[in-house]
């Protein structure tokens, strides 16, 4: 069989695609996704003052732009330069999920980021997934990490 199943690492580089389901990329997405394809900048002027955090790992919700930002700025870094590309987006009016991959460690990363946002095109609430379980327990330490520095 030459297809990899659906869900197993993939050896080989992958080539990325980007599928817009629905619309044109919102213009608080096409901010986001040139932070994340410049250099990693600080994410803070993209979010509203009382942007949400949600975790994968953390089950209480981060409250605030700042505890938001932090979250967010500590991801970028570890997942920057290690093959992250998101290779599905999909909108709707005031919100997105945008399908990621990358790999740390030799471990896979799949993931979803769920982005809302506000009038003011700020970001109100982002929601990280992640798989397999292996990835999770690979991301957590070095996000703790970064976030107790």
């Amino acid at each position: 069989m030459s297809r990899r199943e659906p869900g197993l690492p993939c050896r080989r580089p992958v080539k990325l695609r980007v599928i817009s389901h629905g619309m044109t990329t919102p213009a608080v997405i096409q901010r986001w996704l040139d932070l994340i394809d410049g250099d990693h900048g600080d994410v803070t002027p993209l979010l509203a003052p009382d942007a949400v955090f949600y975790s994968p790992a953390v089950f209480t919700p981060q409250e605030g732009r700042e505890k938001t930002a932090a979250y967010l700025n500590a991801a970028a870094k570890v997942f920057g330069g290690n093959g992250f590309g998101y290779v599905n987006h999909w909108y709707a009016d005031r919100s997105a999920v945008l399908e990621f991959v990358a790999e740390i460690d030799g471990i896979h990363v799949n993931g979803i980021d769920m982005i809302e946002w506000n009038d003011a095109d700020e970001i109100t609430s982002f929601k990280v997934m992640l798989r397999p379980f292996k990835a999770l327990q690979t991301v957590i330490p070095k996000m703790a990490e970064l976030l107790q520095a």
